[in-house]
């Protein structure tokens, strides 16, 4: 008689919560450094090389100004700052929310699966919404 093979063994819920828990820490620092030291003032966070080069504004700028207004709970200063950066701030918190109740569940899916579609689509976006930006119908947009 062959002896049965073990079950597979599983993570313990310690490990699977490692992840989330750690990425969860380090958002909340950067949110907290953005909350604290604010990006509104003149080069507390460096200049966009893109922005010195050209004079235009890159579909990042005015992110960490609108992260700092999130924090404060100006939504709409945020979005006027860079709508593109609260869309993709809000993503990722739901994106790690969904992570960390996986996690706990038992699962051991990972925090997202990067594919070539999501990246051509991230890029997609991000050169519309930059381009929009630069237009007399999208000047709303820029920072």
């Amino acid at each position: 008689m062959s002896a049965s093979p073990a079950p597979p063994a599983t993570a313990s819920r310690g490990r699977l919560l490692r992840g989330p828990l750690l990425a969860g820490l380090g958002g909340a620092a950067a949110l907290t450094l953005l909350h604290l030291r604010d990006p509104h003032d003149s080069g507390s966070y460096g200049y966009c090389p893109y922005l010195l080069l050209t004079g235009h504004p890159c579909p990042g700028c005015g992110g960490l100004r609108a992260v700092n207004l999130v924090t404060n709970g100006d939504w709409v200063g945020a979005l006027s700052s860079n709508a593109m950066a609260v869309g993709l701030l809000a993503f990722l918190a739901g994106a790690w929310l969904l992570w960390l109740v996986r996690r706990v569940g038992g699962s051991d899916a990972p925090f997202l699966k990067p594919t070539t579609a999501w990246a051509w689509a991230f890029l997609a976006v991000a050169l519309v919404f930059g381009i929009a930006r630069l237009t007399p119908q999208g000047a709303w947009l820029a920072p």
